[in-house]
């Protein structure tokens, strides 16, 4: 669940502050056509669905080609943008209506590149659990769930915030934001070209292909601090700001809209805070490395392999393995399965995940790859991430497992 927590977050808090910012601007410079902008982000996410399934369904969609496409026409509508947002004073309705356009555009342009791969997860979670029934699929969705929560309420907070500031600090903020955008865009649209071979390579756009891959975050860190920035000023305000009034139903009116504003500024830090700790903190932790436990000794001969009920009896995994000629280490896995006299026995890999091996935790064994809790009750069975099952019997107190079975996996640990 955390792993999905963490990821959607990544993928989406750079598209979704933006989204935010663009909203916040619109309902102070186009109170008139800031509907353009509702509509334009309800045809991003119809567009970001057709992508999600056309990507996973069909062969139609070539990632890196479209995320080109995508960026060039968001470069382009930026363009116009600023171009008729100079012109507003003297355009008016054409330019208003033209300028949230273009951000309309942009929101769509954003979806397109960040949305589809979150929407698809679930659909990927599925090909490896099989069922939509199963625990492991319904925590990894709460998972994806709560980011979009997360990334959901930091859009929601830089909207409210950006719409409280005056006209000329909203457009500054968001005109820093967008340029932000296209620079990451232009070297994305570098690295894409120069590795489809549109562009011939050279030492100067190695350089900056290098760059934009080991510094992609920044961008991200950029958006986050002038995000940072609308609560800040909006809790300055608060505590200096003197509007007049004449009565005291207006005075706290006033005293209320600034209690409104400082809840809003708080959610927009509390948000920012958390994402940062879900990037840093909570993903360091997730992805550490997890130890598996050490094969233990068991007994064999030139045929098969023992193990003794007794080494097994604690309903807790164990690990065995088999060293061949060429020195290759062939493990497998027994654990005696709960209100049970039948063990679960298989090699300590699986078809999806290969030799990556699996570990137990809270009474549980999981996947040490992919993070798949399995039904003990089901280990030795074929099916999904599931050890690969393997020959073996059962005589007078020992599990015998036949050392010919388990060479015909020798290439599965090598």
């Amino acid at each position: 669940m955390i792993k999905y927590f963490i990821q959607v977050t990544e993928d989406l808090l750079f598209m979704s502050m933006i989204i935010g910012l663009i909203f916040g601007y619109s309902k102070i410079s186009f109170k008139k056509s800031k509907i353009i902008i509702y509509t334009g982000t309800v045809l991003g996410v119809i567009a970001s669905a057709v992508m999600a399934y056309l990507k996973n369904a069909t062969k139609l969609i070539d990632t890196s080609l479209w995320n080109l496409r995508i960026f060039i026409a968001a470069l382009s509508v930026l363009v116009i943008f600023f171009i008729f947002t100079a012109l507003s004073n003297k355009l008016k309705r054409v330019g208003s209506v033209t300028s949230s356009s273009m951000l309309a555009l942009i929101i769509i342009g954003l979806m397109l590149h960040a949305l589809p791969d979150v929407l698809a997860y679930p659909y990927s979670i599925l090909l490896v659990e099989k069922t939509v029934l199963s625990t492991t699929f319904i925590f990894k969705c709460i998972g994806i769930i709560f980011g979009m929560i997360l990334v959901y309420l930091m859009a929601l907070a830089t909207d409210k915030g950006l719409s409280r500031l005056t006209r000329k600090t909203a457009m500054i903020l968001l005109s820093v934001a967008l340029v932000t955008n296209a620079v990451r865009q232009i070297l994305n649209c570098i690295r894409i070209m120069v590795t489809k071979r549109m562009i011939k390579s050279n030492s100067t756009l190695f350089s900056i292909i290098k760059f934009s891959s080991n510094h992609d975050k920044l961008f991200l860190y950029i958006i986050m601090a002038l995000c940072a920035v609308i609560p800040i000023i909006l809790w300055v305000q608060s505590f200096h700001e003197h509007e007049p009034y004449s009565n005291p139903a207006e005075h706290r009116k006033i005293r209320f809209k600034w209690r409104v504003t400082r809840r809003w500024a708080t959610l927009a830090l509390v948000c920012l805070v958390l994402s940062v700790l879900n990037m840093t903190v909570f993903k360091t932790l997730s992805s550490r490395e997890i130890e598996l436990s050490p094969v233990e000794d068991t007994e064999y001969d030139s045929e098969n392999v023992y193990v003794t009920f007794e080494q097994v009896e604690d309903e807790h995994l164990h690990r065995f393995a088999y060293v061949t000629d060429d020195d290759v280490q062939i493990r497998f896995i027994v654990i005696k399965k709960p209100n049970s006299s039948s063990y679960g026995i298989g090699l300590d890999a699986c078809d999806i995940c290969g030799e990556t091996g699996y570990y137990e935790k809270d009474g549980q064994v999981v996947c040490k790859l992919c993070d798949v809790v399995m039904n003990i009750n089901t280990i030795g069975f074929k099916g999904g991430c599931n050890p690969i099952v393997i020959p073996y019997s059962i005589d007078n107190g020992k599990i015998i497992v036949p050392i010919e079975g388990l060479l015909e996996y020798e290439k599965e640990f090598k």
